[in-house]
């Protein structure tokens, strides 16, 4: 590819994007499906009200096109006047700079909005010209930040093998981890608990005997979701937003932009009393993963948040040949219930020489205790040894 050919830009919002023309990038032929890398989700984020001037989130998404103005890679990006709905927390960082005088916000953000989980960040189709093309979206991203004089550019949740190239570019790499359920080729839910110790299992079995009793679940997934599924889940969302976060994210016709759009790539997961629903779980569905988003209830019976987002997520996995279960951010009680840790990556540009060194002594630091802790928690997942 001559280097002079990619034409880069960037936008302040996903609308005027010819949505086929985005997801040929976002998700080619050949890369396991990421439903949060559609253009239906994230345009949706933007067009409900969810990630928007008003709430902190610019618009200034990466494209690169080709000579014949074809989009050939792009870089989901916004101007971040906050550090909210990110999952990767610089909160600290921030106050450090603010501190010494800078200005920390805005800051670019390549991320899926309100969304800690690990995909592509660097949008770039299949073929001979691939990494050219990464390098030419690397380059309009920190073009975009020398220009605008942001403090910073951060890409969150990066696949891993994204990090060697960002790294290579200068970029500070930070780790994290989380914990996913993998599975192993297990025909039922008993399969899954035979390889487990015998005191987690009968553990486990507990635990769903008391979160069942006395309730019914249903997998509502596609056509079958309606607004009135939507209108008790979002009661279930508000409550659970507003003690967690202070403020809830997404808004009412976020839910309903989503079921719009891409019902089939949503499963709700709800738990009944009689005829009432108490409980509801939402989750999105890729190629091999089902990822756990919200959750709420109205009732506060032991072990029913265990049951509607761990235990049915790993059933509807099972019956589906799912490969993986993540179920957020955070939750070392996960562990307990077999969901083994995993580490996350995120990416970091800063501007000031001086800052970033501060950064990367922090990093290196913090990085060392995340593998130390890592190797810990593998040490203590709930499995049978030796197996």
């Amino acid at each position: 590819m001559d280097a002079a050919l990619p034409q880069i830009s960037s936008v302040s919002s996903l609308a005027g994007i010819d949505p086929a023309e985005w997801n040929a990038v976002a998700n080619p032929p050949g890369v396991p499906y990421d439903p949060f890398l559609t253009w239906e989700f994230l345009e949706a984020m933007e067009s409900s009200g969810a990630a928007t001037p008003r709430t902190g989130w610019r618009g200034a998404h990466i494209l690169v096109r080709d000579a014949n103005g074809r989009l050939r890679a792009a870089m989901p990006m916004w101007f971040k006047y906050h550090s909210r709905g990110e999952f990767v927390f610089d909160q600290s960082w921030a106050e450090a700079w603010e501190r010494a005088g800078g200005a920390y916000y805005p800051k670019l953000l390549c991320a899926v909005p309100f969304t800690p989980v690990t995909g592509r960040r660097l949008l770039v189709g299949p073929g001979p010209d691939a990494n050219a093309y990464h390098a030419a979206l690397l380059d309009g991203a920190l073009q975009l930040a020398e220009q605008t004089g942001v403090s910073s550019m951060h890409i969150n949740f990066i696949d891993e093998a994204e990090a060697p190239f960002l790294e290579a570019a200068g970029l500070l790499i930070r780790t994290d981890q989380q914990f996913h359920w993998q599975n192993d080729g297990y025909g039922s839910f008993d399969n899954f608990l035979a390889t487990l110790s015998s005191e987690k299992r009968k553990n486990l079995r507990k635990e769903r005997a008391k979160a069942q009793a006395g309730l019914s679940f249903q997998h509502v997934r596609g056509a079958e979701i309606t607004e009135e599924h939507l209108d008790i889940f979002f009661e279930f969302y508000m409550d659970t937003g507003s003690r967690k976060w202070g403020s809830p994210y997404l808004t009412r016709k976020s839910f309903s932009m989503l079921r719009e759009r891409m019902a089939d790539d949503l499963l709700f997961i709800f738990a009944y009393e009689e005829d009432r629903i108490i409980a509801g779980a939402m989750n999105l569905v890729g190629s091999d993963t089902l990822y756990g988003r919200y959750w709420g209830t109205l009732d506060g019976r032991p072990m029913l948040h265990f049951e509607t987002c761990y235990y049915q997520a790993i059933d509807y996995a099972i019956a589906h040949g799912l490969k993986t279960v993540e179920a957020g951010a955070q939750g070392g009680h996960k562990l307990a219930r077999g969901y083994g840790p995993v580490l996350t990556r995120s990416a970091h540009w800063i501007a000031h020489p001086g800052f970033r060194d501060a950064v990367a002594d922090y990093l290196k630091r913090e990085r060392a205790a995340v593998d130390e802790d890592f190797g810990y928690l593998k040490e203590r997942t709930p499995f049978k040894k030796g197996e």
